[in-house]
This record gives C-alpha cells, structure tokens and sequence, in this order.
C-alpha cells in the first residue's frame, strides 16, 4: 500500500470525460502517475455542471477506478474549473515605502499584493486565482524578490482570474457530494500549462491551448510570467455537432466518423466513406472531402479566435517558444499544419513533460489537465522563502484560494 500522505489527486470533471490522476511525490521535484481513471462525463455540458445527480456519479466512478488502479483510498482531491464565464485581467498596485533608506520589508511586499489584488470584479462573481506577475521599485522593471532593496515606491503587477461564483460552487458542491474533500481548484489552462510547459518554454514565451469537448481554455506566458488566458464556450463537441447537422447524421454516429475518417486539412483525393448499418439504421455514404471541411471551419473558427485575443494582449510576437495544443482534440488529424498557418508559430502537440508516469498517460494530451493539477498541488509545499519562480507564484495563492472555496459554502 502506498503511503497516502504522499498522494495527490487531480480531478478533471470535462464535457466529454471525467477523470482522476493519482500522483505520488517522491520529493519536492519527483512526481510519479501511479494511477488513473476515467469514465464518459454525464450531466455536463461546456464545462459545467448541468445535471448534479449525473455528474456526481460520473466523478464518483472514475475515482473508483483510479483508487483500484493505484491501491489507494482517495478522500481529497485537486479539481479543474472552467466555462465561458471565467475571465481574466491584469492590474498593478503600488505602496510607497515607509523608511526608503531602511530596505524594502517582507510587510511591504504583502501589501502591495494586497493592493493589486484589491479590484472591482462583477458582484456576482469571485476571484478564483491572484497570480504575482512581477515588482518594481522606483519605475525599475524585473523585480523577482524586492525585499531588503531601497526605494520609495513598490509595485506589483497580478494576473486576475474571476467567474460566476455559483457556477463554481456547481462544480464544488457536485465533488462534495460524492463525498470527496476539495483541497483546492484551479483553471483547466492553468492545470494544462503546468503539466505541458517547461520552465524554458515560460521564460522564452508560449501559449497553451487546450481544446477539449465542451471547451477551449488558453493561457499565454512571456518572461516565465501568466500574461493572459481566457476561455471560449467552444470545443470538440462542436465539431461533432456541425458533422451531424451537416451531413444529417446522429451524434453518435458523426463522433464516430470524427474520429474514425475526419481530419482538419483537406484531403489529397475525394473518397467515399460507407458507414456500415448500426442500431437499425441503414448504411450511409458520405464524401470524406465534405467532411473535412466541415472540421476545418469549426477548428479554425476556433484558434481564430484564440490568436485575436492574443493579438489583442500583444503577446503573438513574444511567443517564441510557440504554441502548445494539448486536450483531447489534439488528436485530431491535421492539426499541427492548420494551426501553423494560423499562427505562423512552431506548433507542438502538447503532453506532460514534468511530471513521471506511465507512457501511455503521460504522452496522452486528453490526460494534461488532471496531471497539472498534481503539479499544481506541490505549489503548496515549496518553500516560501525562496525567490519566486512560478510555481511559487501559483502556490502562493493556494491558501488564498482554499479560504474562497470554503466561502462559497458559507
């Protein structure tokens, strides 16, 4: 039996799957995946909660089976949050230093946090994550650490993240259910960034996408900073939608197809794909040359979008690392070529690289999510001391965020 002290889990509740990775720590540096499960997501739909009873069951299956597959009893688990209501922004405080020939104190330094984090956000909505981006002080850019440095005024730049609190405490009041501990939540893109991007593709400039069924979260870094993320109510089962609209087809069957025959680049020669009778339906032909356009306007459409919202932040020509596309809809065939000529950036398909496990979990770019959440989670245990790298900056906010999850049930 492994020791539970040393688990964590990360639990994904997707539109299309819900899944549970388990992650032993080794030590501070040393993750291994010993186990996983996973079942078809029910009573969820773009990302969020729509049928409580179905969703509690699909959480409470794949976390039985993760605890079979790693021989561990599962109480507390990391989750993933998303949906079209979550939005971002930056915002920059400032204090003026009370003895600037004294140096800098660790006091200063909280409340200029405090400053920055102190924003006008909708009502209805709560801060999810506060994220420190960098200090000045006197106007100097590059801060990492401003404590103990003279000056007479400090700064600090924060990456906000807010969304609809009830429509968070969907999500949390369906995991409760199960009945399962919530330790703490994350965006789906910020859990898909930690798991897929190196700290050099941070420092260089990168943008990950992750394109699931319901949704399609991004978060975009340059100088190992969280510059922008956002989320489009848009994803894998969109395309399958317009595949059965289009060519007047069941749902199950145009997934079936999407998955079997479809591609998001247009093929070399027209063929004709029988679809052989199933269920009592009868057999079906359908160009393969319909289908693929079909998928590339919707895949298209969809990084479209991305990239303007990039462009908007003034990001793209920092992004020197390129782009990292990782969920479930990676896989899909063509993707890589497509989103080059989108981006005119390198583009990789995207699975953990910092994170150890099994091959087949770790190289699976649908598994990214629940795997950055174990990442996420070991935040929490580094040093506070230290100089913050990200991922100091991501666990400074865990407390943070464990306070507001536990708010909204107050």
């Amino acid at each position: 039996m492994t020791n539970t002290e040393q688990i964590i889990v990360g639990l994904e509740v997707g539109t299309s799957k819900t899944c549970a990775v388990v992650g032993e720590v080794l030590d501070a540096d040393n993750l291994q995946i010993i186990g996983i499960g996973q079942t078809s997501s029910q009573g969820v739909r773009k990302g969020e909660i729509v049928d409580m009873e179905a969703a509690s069951q699909s959480i409470h299956d794949a976390v039985a089976e993760a605890e079979d597959s790693a021989s561990v009893e599962i109480h507390n688990v990391y989750a993933s949050v998303t949906g079209g209501h979550i939005r971002c922004f930056n915002n920059r405080g400032s204090v003026i230093v009370a003895n600037d020939e004294r140096g800098i104190t660790e006091e200063e330094v909280r409340n200029v946090l405090l400053n920055a984090k102190a924003v006008n956000i909708p009502h209805d909505h709560v801060i999810v994550h506060s994220i420190r981006q960098r200090f000045f002080v006197d106007g100097n850019d590059g801060i990492q650490n401003p404590v103990g440095m003279l000056g007479a005024k400090l700064e600090a730049d924060v990456h906000i993240i807010h969304g609809v609190r009830t429509r968070l405490q969907n999500t949390i009041r369906c995991i409760r259910e199960v009945p399962l501990d919530l330790a703490n939540i994350a965006v789906s893109s910020l859990a898909s960034a930690l798991a897929v991007l190196t700290t050099e593709d941070q420092q260089h400039g990168s943008l990950v996408i992750d394109i699931g069924g319901g949704t399609t979260d991004y978060m975009a870094y340059t100088g190992g900073t969280i510059r922008h993320s956002g989320v489009l109510a848009l994803g894998g089962d969109h395309i399958t939608n317009d595949i059965a609209v289009g060519l007047r087809l069941p749902l199950p069957r145009a997934e079936k197809l999407k998955l079997e025959h479809g591609s998001v680049q247009w093929p070399l020669d027209d063929e004709i794909i029988t679809l052989k009778a199933d269920l009592g339906l009868p057999d079906r032909q359908v160009s393969k040359e319909q289908l693929c356009h079909i998928m590339n306007l919707r895949v298209e459409e969809t990084l479209t979008l991305v990239k303007k919202e990039i462009e908007k932040a003034n990001l793209l020509p920092y992004l020197r690392a390129g782009v990292f596309i990782t969920g479930g809809c990676a896989r899909l065939r063509g993707l890589q070529a497509l989103a080059e000529e989108i981006f005119d950036l390198p583009i990789h398909i995207g699975h953990s690289q910092t994170i150890n496990g099994p091959t087949a979990t770790i190289e699976s770019p649908e598994y990214s999510t629940a795997i950055g959440l174990i990442r996420f989670a070991i935040g929490n245990q580094r040093d506070q001391h230290q100089p913050p790298s990200l991922g100091r900056k991501i666990g400074e906010t865990i407390g943070i965020i464990t306070k507001r999850v536990r708010a909204l049930f107050m």
